[in-house]
């Protein structure tokens, strides 16, 4: 054949071109309509999966997860295309030809839409057990040369959350010459998730980008344990592979034995003109994957007493006032957060250094592996009577939040069960995580529950049929605290996800909060079946605007919750500055509420009217930032909503420090045209749109300013 691919799938938005003709079948080039095709692609394509066994090696490039044994040999036996639902699917079968095992390497991509998801199911038909040590879900070659690329990555730390950064792909590729060794260099770009909280370092997102036509490859590994991505140099050319958990880099291993099969975790890839452009794609896919919820559409306000409030002391002479004041602020939800269920300590034992220490850093008071308070007897998940004494208990404050218009809500940490609590003897040793050798995974005086065990999901299942079924409660806050690498990991988080997907089923109107110390779940697999992703546990309102502008690029605006906590103490622009920051996403309301002067609570109710009105367009839009993507330390920041359907953009910008009271932010979508300019949230001087750019001038730090621009 005269051209460089034998077979060719897709769709209006995305190309993918496969030599399955071959010796070893390969995917030639991934493109959308409009770009040139690459020269010499098939030269640098890569073979369709990577895979390594126990006894075989990775050949001569040593921990490059690229040119296996196992997956130079492996053949093209078949391939089927089909369509259904909104969406292209395609599996090619390969055969190992020395052994027994059957691949099935599995793409599909959602209709009209540039983003290619991908993993790799492995089904052992040999007469003898084989050991996985990797599995590539997605491995692509033949991108553009190292010399043209920048490399893109989020670090993702506790109370810093999406954090971008970029650097040239060369930086860290060197040119070894290749012309006189004959092979590449054996440098890469390699970044790792490991552990039970997979976004603690970094997300599980990278992109590159050209710098010559600014093409972009944006990706994510939907995982909710370990993974792993590397980028690197192949042939002159860039390779990209995405998975989940390795023997090399998270001890992880997988025994098929015959007539067994292992699937990877999916990966996805999306295409586009600039990182902007490939992450619209992104963002249109991750709503497609997950599952639907009213939620995503009504978009209520919650309000969570935990957060430079309550610190998890609620009590109900606490939460009574509070419920009142946040109704009467126009809440819709209100969740009671850590410390319902501590029956030990007193008022005060949780002080928002020691109670409830959301942040997961281990300073609980609670002595390591146990040391009084409540941090290391969890796990039956009954109220206290002592914090809520009194006909009804905990139920007489649950009445009167439904008295006020709102639904209750829960804090609930449902994977931990402390050392010292009745169920840590109660369950067997099997529902547990263990290391090797049976021991419990033990981490701050709580094991870790093992959801692949039925008696763990039926513990569990008894506890939210009792505050769902029963209680009436209607929003879970699901936190967990720990953070764990052991054996049997990737598996108890997959039965995680189901049994959260069986809640659900059982309980269609609840509303699951994700949340790991923050933002340290923040994977793609956990955000396709919860509707809330919490984006940070940060505390102090100025840092908080890089946080909720670049959160947009790991969850979709509808399901990030940006924490809002008005003091009696603000000031009028303290006030606005910390509302304005989470009327891009969801308002998580916070703050001593009960203590506000009326014209104080008057100013977080005209916040939330300001964002009912427009929260209904946040589902349909997609984010763009027209300062770039916000910088730790920058003294503006801004991040921009557009909702294409109806040409309206929101633009939310924050001036936090600096001498110069004025910024410019070019919109490009609207370059050219007339628009109108709304002031919907804060207050400036002169806000001018001059076909080009929305100048403003904001007069004063820290200030905030929430327009919107209508063609």
């Amino acid at each position: 054949m005269t051209q460089e691919f034998s077979y060719r799938w897709g769709h209006s938005a995305l190309t993918a071109d496969f030599d399955l003709d071959g010796r070893t079948p390969r995917l030639v080039r991934l493109t959308v309509p409009g770009e040139p095709e690459p020269k010499n692609a098939a030269e640098a394509a890569l073979p369709l999966v990577d895979v390594t066994l126990l006894g075989q090696g990775t050949g001569w490039s040593g921990p490059r997860f690229t040119g296996t044994a196992l997956g130079q040999r492996l053949t093209h036996r078949a391939h089927h295309a089909a369509y259904g639902d909104g969406w292209h699917h395609l599996t090619v079968q390969l055969q190992d030809r020395r052994g027994g095992l059957t691949v099935f390497v599995e793409y599909s991509s959602p209709d009209a839409v540039p983003v290619l998801r991908a993993r790799v199911r492995i089904r052992n038909d040999g007469d003898a057990p084989v050991t996985l040590r990797s599995v590539s879900s997605l491995l692509l070659g033949a991108l553009p040369s190292p010399d043209v690329l920048d490399v893109h990555r989020a670090r993702n730390d506790w109370l810093a959350e999406c954090r971008w950064h970029a650097e040239e792909l060369r930086e860290s590729v060197p040119d070894v010459g290749r012309a006189f060794h004959g092979h590449d260099g054996r440098a890469g770009v390699r970044l790792a998730g490991r552990g039970s909280w997979p976004t603690d370092g970094h997300l599980a997102m990278g992109a590159l980008t050209d710098r010559t036509d600014g093409r972009c490859w944006l990706w994510q590994i939907e995982s909710a344990a370990s993974w792993l991505w590397e980028a690197g140099e192949a042939d002159h050319h860039t390779y990209l592979s995405l998975s989940g958990p390795t023997a090399d880099d998270h001890q992880w291993r997988q025994v098929l034995s015959p007539g067994a099969e292992f699937v990877s975790e999916y990966a996805a890839l999306a295409l586009g003109d600039g990182f902007e452009g490939a992450l619209t794609a992104l963002t249109d896919y991750r709503r497609r994957i997950r599952r639907p919820h009213p939620d995503h559409d009504r978009l209520p306000v919650v309000f969570n007493d935990y957060m430079n409030t309550l610190m998890g002391d609620p009590t109900t002479e606490k939460l009574l006032p509070l419920i009142d004041a946040a109704a009467e602020a126009g809440a819709e939800y209100f969740c009671v957060d850590a410390g319902w269920y501590d029956d030990e300590g007193g008022d005060g034992d949780a002080d928002g250094d020691t109670g409830g220490d959301e942040a997961g850093d281990g300073d609980t008071g609670a002595g390591g592996d146990g040391g009084g308070g409540w941090w290391d007897g969890v796990g039956a998940w009954l109220p206290s009577a002592r914090r809520f004494p009194g006909p009804g208990g905990l139920h007489a404050v649950l009445g009167r939040i439904r008295e006020r218009g709102m639904v209750p809500g829960l804090w609930l940490e449902p994977e931990v069960v402390g050392v010292r609590s009745p169920l840590a003897t109660e369950l067997p040793d099997e529902a547990f995580l263990c290391h090797e050798g049976g021991v419990r995974v033990t981490e701050q005086g709580r094991h870790q529950l093992d959801l692949t065990h039925p008696a763990a999901r039926a513990h569990l299942d008894r506890t939210v049929d009792r505050l769902v079924g029963e209680w009436g409660v209607g929003y879970l806050k699901l936190d967990y605290n720990i953070t764990t690498s052991a054996p049997g990991l990737l598996d108890h988080t997959r039965a995680w996800l189901s049994w959260l997907s069986a809640v659900l089923d059982r309980h269609p109107g609840l509303v699951v909060e994700n949340c790991g110390s923050g933002g340290l779940r923040m994977d793609g697999a956990s955000l396709a079946v919860a509707q809330l992703q919490s984006t940070s546990d940060q505390q102090d309102p100025l840092r908080c605007p890089p946080i909720a502008a670049a959160a947009p690029t790991a969850v979709p605006p509808e399901q990030g919750a940006v924490w809002a906590y008005p003091q009696p103490g603000f000031t009028d622009q303290e006030i606005a500055f910390t509302l304005g920051s989470a009327l891009l996403g969801r308002v998580h309301l916070s703050g001593h509420l009960d203590r506000l002067t009326p014209h104080q609570l008057g100013l977080v109710q005209e916040a939330l009217v300001t964002y009912k009105a427009i929260r209904g367009d946040l589902s349909r839009s997609v984010p763009f930032w027209p300062l770039g993507l916000p910088g730790w330390r920058d003294a503006w920041v801004a991040l921009g909503m557009w909702v294409p359907f109806l040409d309206t953009t929101y633009a939310l910008v924050w001036r936090r420090a600096g001498d110069d009271p004025e910024v410019a932010l070019p919109v490009a979508h609207l370059a050219g045209r007339e628009a109108r300019v709304d002031v919907l949230h804060g207050s400036a001087g002169p806000v001018v749109w001059d076909g080009s750019a929305l100048r403003m001038t904001l007069p004063e730090a820290p200030s905030v300013l929430l327009t919107r621009l209508t063609v």
